[in-house]
């Protein structure tokens, strides 16, 4: 490795070792499955709004985000103003309900268990349909986060593709499956003030660096790229009504992303939730306006050339550019803390969908809290294996991944989430109808192209979903 290399691989370690010290730490307070899954319902405010802000951003927030913003230009602004209304929206609407019902209703660990304690479900089905769509989708999630971290890896140090996803796979499950939920919770309080750190400073220096605002305008002007694109493509298209709907949409898959809801459960009382509601919305509104000025400066940096899916690569590029090693490789770890602040999240809920939803409720199985804790980290192994080899194959984009599991968790849960939290009358049956519709809406939708279905398919089975668990509800009633 060149002189620059090793800087960035001791920062690398460094990080690596620090957050496998968190995960310790916190594996010595794993005493029951509580504690594996909600951190025993003990998190204080900071924890949870950065833990909730960190686990939902992501790595798109420093690769998709500003890559899509230099690579469309200011149409990016619409998904930020899409992501800003739901995340707002999310915490006063959803958080302190959901925390003082989850508790109220049987003490409820999972959002599937949420369900079968809400409708009284002898049954099971509620609890078994919600835990196989939330395997199913955080496959893909998860998958996102290991392409992200195989662009990382194979940019900074020249690794092929597939070792940078294999080493990235690796550093997320040893830490995740020795400490559970709270070794996720606390690495993802510091990821989270990484994350914005490296977010703020790289955005100030390209902006200086590109000769401030004005001249990063002028420079976006020379690449045909005006406040237009607000309203147009990138190829000077209309952007148009279904455009414009689909990029705001994404605010609707807050409501249901079962890796977020998680947070909220687990805070230590409902009265903190405003507290950790003005530090989430802060931290959400400073990240999402700094990934896109780093977006629309790669376009005024000349240095800076990529195409295609590379674009999702602007971030690591002025990062490289414009820093020393040292600070570029802190960074640079910020984009491996974002991977894992979400990639650590989504494992932990998964197997616990599988622990907790699946092998007790569907099993009938009952065991003991050291052997429910050892099934749940074996869980995180198996999907975290599935989830490296889908990446090994990459064919899309880091974006590309998260809006599909994205808008599957949106469809799938946020309309049962918000009914059952405001609306009486939402029966069993039709709250699985809606759980089942929003999904499968989305899995087709997808495969579809061209007039309406260009649209984001969150829209549309967000919608279908909330029809039919009110249509089947007051059927029944």
């Amino acid at each position: 490795m060149s002189p620059d290399q090793d800087y960035l691989f001791v920062t690398f370690t460094i990080y690596l070792l620090l957050m496998l010290g968190i995960g310790i730490v916190a594996w010595t307070r794993t005493n029951d499955l509580s504690d594996y899954i909600l951190g025993g319902r003990k998190l204080g405010y900071w924890t949870t709004a950065l833990s909730a802000g960190a686990s939902d951003m992501s790595a798109w927030l420093l690769l998709g985000l500003p890559g899509y913003a230099y690579a469309a230009g200011y149409e990016a602004i619409w998904i930020a103003v899409g992501l800003m209304l739901g995340t707002t929206l999310n915490w006063f609407l959803v958080a302190p309900g959901l925390r003082v019902q989850s508790e109220a209703m049987g003490n409820a660990l999972t959002i599937p268990e949420f369900f079968e304690n809400r409708f009284e479900d002898k049954t099971h089905t509620i609890r078994t349909v919600s835990a196989l769509f939330i395997l199913f989708f955080f496959i893909f999630y998860t998958s996102s986060g290991l392409i992200a971290g195989g662009k990382l890896f194979e940019s900074v140090f020249n690794l092929p593709y597939h070792w940078a996803v294999i080493t990235g796979t690796v550093a997320i499950l040893i830490y995740t499956t020795l400490g559970g939920f709270l070794a996720v919770s606390w690495t993802d309080l510091f990821q989270g003030l990484l994350m914005s750190l490296a977010l703020v400073i790289t955005a100030l220096y390209a902006l200086d660096m590109s000769g401030g605002w004005q001249a990063t305008q002028s420079a976006m002007t020379m690449h045909n790229i005006a406040l237009t694109d607000l309203f147009l493509r990138s190829d000077n298209q209309a952007l148009g009504t279904l455009g414009i709907i689909s990029l705001l949409g994404w605010g609707l898959g807050y409501f249901g992303q079962p890796h977020i809801l998680a947070r909220f459960m687990a805070i230590r009382s409902h009265t903190m939730i405003p507290s950790a509601r003005n530090v989430a919305l802060v931290w959400t509104a400073v990240g999402l306006i700094c990934a896109l000025i780093i977006g629309f400066c790669g376009i005024a940096l000349a240095e800076i050339n990529l195409t295609g899916s590379d674009s999702e690569k602007v971030f690591i590029e002025i990062v490289q550019l414009l820093f020393h090693p040292v600070p570029a490789g802190i960074c640079l770890a910020a984009i491996l803390a974002a991977i894992m602040s979400t990639a650590d999240s989504q494992l932990l809920v998964a197997s616990t969908a599988f622990t907790e939803d699946l092998y007790q409720a569907l099993f009938k199985k009952t065991a003991s809290q050291t052997r429910l804790i050892a099934i749940g980290r074996m869980m995180v192994i198996c999907i975290a294996l599935l989830a490296c080899l889908m990446a090994l194959h990459q064919e899309e984009t880091v974006l590309g991944m998260v809006a599909y599991a994205w808008a599957g968790f949106g469809a799938a849960f946020g309309p049962v989430i918000l009914l059952c939290l405001f609306w009486k009358k939402l029966t069993l049956v039709g709250a699985i109808g809606g759980i089942i519709t929003g999904a499968t809406t989305v899995i087709l939708w997808h495969q579809l192209d061209g007039g309406i279905f260009t649209l984001y398919e969150l829209v549309p089975a967000f919608i279908l979903s909330t029809i039919i668990c009110i249509t089947l509800s007051l059927g029944k009633s």
